[in-house]
């Protein structure tokens, strides 16, 4: 659990949850990194419904509420046609959808029939709804909050309010909330929000993706943020998870210079991940289609193509001529570089209409990625011909690779239909432990590994990716998931064969080095974050980075071990 800090004349001694300090630090989690300062500037709560009122026409208040959805699930769908960025425009799809689901205008209907009015029958409608994704856990728990924006967006359109949404103080900020809906952040301006700091979410929540994707400094999980006053002058530090208070407008304004530089040194910054002393690390983009294969983009390729994005929302999966132009797009996007394609990682924790899979009690435990296969193998093999196909038009050849594959029989069967395909190079995802501790075992069928450290982490320490209460337990510090990196890592080591990270870890620059020093020979991340990392290891040996690494595996605490890690690493820079 984040908690505020206080340094002052008495020492430093934990807060809790108490106001926040006119002087001292608030700790959260660093999801996005970088530094800024600024004024703060509180999203707006919620809309508050008056007192219930008589309904006197039941047929009028229901189609108002209905009326107030379908105006929600429009907006939500225009504002993903709009973006640019094909992750940020598939979140916000998949939330138009929730706002016309069937189920949803099913319940406010019924609430309208019991004697609720308009606003209410919405607001009672999403908060069953909302109370049974936070039961079902994994994916559907990651949707509440999405689930709460679509309520505001209703309950505003009944009242006749303006629609929740960014404040314009008329001056640059640092936005604090309670969360971030993904219609909020996607229309995030950097030019006038300076960083986000909110109390909820966690390192893989649509904040903390979308925070990166823009390359804004943010913390998430800062318990007392929502205590700040409006207009205090603040600090945020992304990577160390830190939110200053008591700052004066000339120390902001000095932050300010720092990060501006430091912006323009980066700028500067290309060519191949290496340490300093030339060890090669690939640094690799994570991308949802070809649009986010941008000019100026300097990777050395891509390391993860989410190929789900082409499945989200519809109601039939998309025909095998369609599937080959998407994936023949981004194969020629990158001719000359490596792409790394994941097949579809969906299932009951990510449903998709035409799956037809039954509802489970857990869902995140369940049918999912390479496990779809069990019920619908013909999902995937229409896939794998696609990719296939794409492949031999495009002339590129590209690594494909199985999501939440557990067993070394999965892994044998996965290859044996890629390459009967002639897809050569074949690998999996490694985010459940019992593929990291056999790792060894998986390379013996597979070419390469790619660690997602976002699941691994929720796997591995019993916490569920979204539960703000365990968002510490999430860090990518975290010395328990380091060990099962490592341990994959070692074991492509002794095959010969890559092992990379394409996790949210891979953007953090100190967490690259110790990475680096655990064996990984890739990494892979949003476009922001290449620069950076690019520039840390470029600064850092590869002794250090092992040095690191020790230090990261031998830690009880996350927060030492970054700690520690960042005093060695700048010792060496120092020097």
């Amino acid at each position: 659990m984040a908690e505020a800090v206080v340094t002052g004349a008495q020492g430093t001694r934990t807060a809790g949850t108490q106001r926040a300090p006119a002087t001292g630090t608030l700790r959260g989690l660093g999801v996005s990194p970088g530094r800024a300062a600024g004024r703060v500037c509180r999203m707006a709560g919620p809309p508050r419904l008056p007192d219930p009122l008589p309904v006197a026409d039941a047929a009028r208040e229901a189609a108002l509420a209905v009326r107030a959805l379908e105006e929600v699930a429009a907006d939500l769908a225009a504002r993903a046609g709009r973006t640019s960025d094909a992750e940020a425009g598939a979140i916000l799809e998949a939330q138009s959808f929730m706002a016309a689901d069937s189920g949803l205008r099913e319940t406010v209907e019924e609430n309208v029939a019991a004697g609720m009015d308009a606003g209410h029958a919405v607001d009672a409608a999403c908060d069953h709804h909302r109370r049974a994704l936070l039961e079902a856990g994994g994916y559907f728990a990651e949707r509440a909050a999405d689930l709460d924006d679509i309520r505001n967006r209703a309950v505003a359109a009944v009242l006749g309010l303006p629609v929740p949404g960014i404040p314009d103080p008329g001056h640059p900020f640092v936005l604090v909330a309670e969360d971030l809906a993904p219609a909020d952040t996607v229309n995030l301006d950097p030019a006038t929000v300076l960083a986000l700091v909110t109390e909820k979410g966690g390192p893989t929540s649509h904040t903390a993706i979308l925070a990166r994707s823009r390359g804004l400094p943010a913390v998430v999980a800062c318990r007392g943020a929502l205590e700040i006053g409006e207009g205090i002058w603040v600090s945020v530090d992304g990577t160390a998870g830190e939110v200053g208070t008591g700052l004066g407008e000339q120390d902001a304004e000095e932050i300010l210079r720092r990060a501006a530089d430091e912006r323009s040194r980066l700028a500067a910054s290309a060519g191949p991940g290496r340490t300093a002393d030339g060890h090669g690390v690939e640094l690799l983009l994570n991308i949802g289609s070809a649009a986010d294969l941008g000019a100026g983009v300097d990777a050395e390729g891509v390391g993860l193509f989410r190929t789900e994005f082409l499945f989200l929302g519809r109601k039939d999966a998309p025909g095998f001529e369609e599937q080959v132009a998407a994936y023949e797009a981004v194969l020629r996007a990158v001719p000359g570089g490596k792409v790394v394609v994941r097949t579809l990682d969906a299932g009951t924790d990510k449903p998709l209409p035409f799956l037809e899979l039954p509802e489970e009690p857990n869902p995140a435990l369940g049918v999912r990625g390479l496990r779809v296969g069990r019920v619908r193998q013909d999902v995937l093999d229409v896939q794998l011909d696609a990719i296939a196909e794409a492949a031999r038009a495009s002339g590129v050849r590209p690594w494909v690779m199985a999501p939440m594959v557990t067993t070394v029989g999965e892994a044998a069967d996965f290859a044996a239909r890629a390459r009967a395909r002639g897809i050569t190079r074949v690998g999996a995802m490694i985010e459940v432990p019992a593929a990291a501790l056999r790792a060894g075992h998986l390379l013996r069928e597979l070419d390469f590994l790619s660690i997602g450290t976002n699941d691994l982490s929720q796997y591995a320490f019993a916490a569920d990716r979204q539960h703000g209460e365990l968002a510490d337990l999430l860090d990518p510090w975290q010395a328990g998931l380091l060990r099962l990196v490592a341990e994959c890592a070692r074991a492509g080591r002794a095959a010969g064969k890559p092992v990379g990270v394409c996790g949210e870890a891979a953007a953090d620059p100190l967490l690259a080095t110790v990475l680096t020093g655990l064996g990984v020979t890739s990494l892979s991340m949003s476009a922001p974050s290449l620069a950076p990392v690019r520039e840390r290891l470029a600064r850092t040996s590869l002794a250090r980075c092992e040095a690191n690494a020790r230090i990261a595996l031998d830690a009880d605490d996350p927060a030492v071990a970054r700690e520690a890690v960042a005093e060695e690493t700048a010792a060496e820079h120092a020097a």
